[in-house]
């Protein structure tokens, strides 16, 4: 572990170079790991392990699309494809890839294949953290770890075939094998991790739904909106008020402040533009802030996950949340983007 200062404060980190794939696949060497589930995660996980050398194979239920899809991506039925059942059967490792609500919903169909020694992954805390809502107790004689990317499935894999490593948390809730910490580093390099950084299964459920429902998505499609609206209601047209709220936000400024940081960025652009980010950030710091306060306080105290748990597990789940996603597709800012997007030079 090397020890990296972020912003003044110590942090232990393992990264590819004092822990490098070679040694990952030693330690791993006699281990068959079973990737259960094949759809947001489980891919981008599965697919790297496979490229990078490890022994796996995937459980999925037979017949369905996500089963069609991983035979379209190379899994071989009867190989290196199985039912769920037979995967943990055959794994020294699993990896439970599941929603959150088919893991509670799967659960007593793989418990009994957990057995003295064995490993569980999670990439998610909330299975472990809300274990009285979830039924997910795992067995005293087994390790329990999890690796979380710091993005979706889709973007590990992709950033993994640029020859790029997405940053993922780590996390140890029983060791006991007493190999369980050189075991999870191991499947981070893996799975195709930039950096590891340690946490607990409670924290990376915590910061996992205040971001989800914060910045990365809930917060900011609000923040958008409510920008577009305003441009709209004074008299902006859809292609104006769309390149000003996301288009440029997108495709100009993200990757600068990606790459040097929002001061570079702030340095980088006009005076005009300095001048007013630097007077108006306080005001949009002091209306969120008690929101995310609030949404902390929903997620600390079990409510979110409970409300994950009610609604996801409802048998008309999918069929409501299309409709809410049709919404949000079907919306005038959203129409005036894909617009936007097929005019992008790269697509004509």
């Amino acid at each position: 572990m090397a020890t990296i200062n972020f912003g003044g404060v110590d942090e232990k980190v393992a990264t590819r170079e004092e822990f490098p794939l070679e040694k990952a696949r030693e330690v791993l060497k006699n281990e068959t790991i079973a990737v259960i589930g094949y759809g947001v995660q489980g891919p981008g996980q599965s697919l790297n392990l496979r490229d990078n050398g490890f022994n796996v194979i995937v459980g999925q239920r037979k017949g369905g699309k996500t089963w069609d899809k991983a035979v379209a991506d190379g899994w071989v039925p009867g190989e290196t494809l199985f039912e769920i059942e037979e995967a943990c059967k055959r794994a020294t490792i699993i990896q439970y890839l599941l929603s959150d609500a088919a893991q509670i919903e799967v659960w007593p169909r793989i418990k009994q294949y957990l057995t003295p020694g064995k490993t569980l992954y999670f990439s998610h805390g909330f299975g472990i953290t809300y274990k009285e809502r979830t039924g997910i107790i795992p067995p005293a004689d087994i390790d329990v770890i999890l690796i979380a990317p710091k993005g979706s499935g889709t973007s590990l894999r992709r950033m993994f075939l640029q020859g790029r490593g997405l940053n993922s948390s780590y996390a140890i809730f029983q060791d006991a094998t007493g190999h369980a910490k050189e075991f999870v580093v191991a499947l981070g390099i893996g799975v195709g991790s930039g950096y590891l950084f340690e946490t607990t299964f409670k924290k990376e459920v915590y910061s996992d739904l205040t971001g989800e429902r914060g910045t990365l998505m809930g917060a900011i499609q609000g923040l958008l909106l409510a920008q577009y609206e305003t441009l709209r209601e004074n008299g902006h047209s859809p292609s104006e008020a769309f390149n000003e709220t996301v288009e440029e936000l997108t495709q100009s400024l993200m990757p600068l402040f990606a790459e040097n940081g929002m001061d570079w960025m702030y340095a980088n652009c006009s005076t005009t533009a300095q001048r007013g980010a630097l007077d108006w950030m306080g005001p949009f710091h002091d209306a969120a802030k008690p929101v995310f306060e609030k949404l902390y306080k929903e997620v600390a105290c079990g409510n979110e996950a409970q409300r994950s748990i009610d609604t996801n597990s409802k048998p008309d789940y999918r069929e409501g949340l299309d409709e809410e996603l049709k919404t949000l597709r079907e919306s005038e800012m959203w129409r005036a983007g894909a617009v936007v997007r097929k005019l992008r030079p790269e697509n004509n």
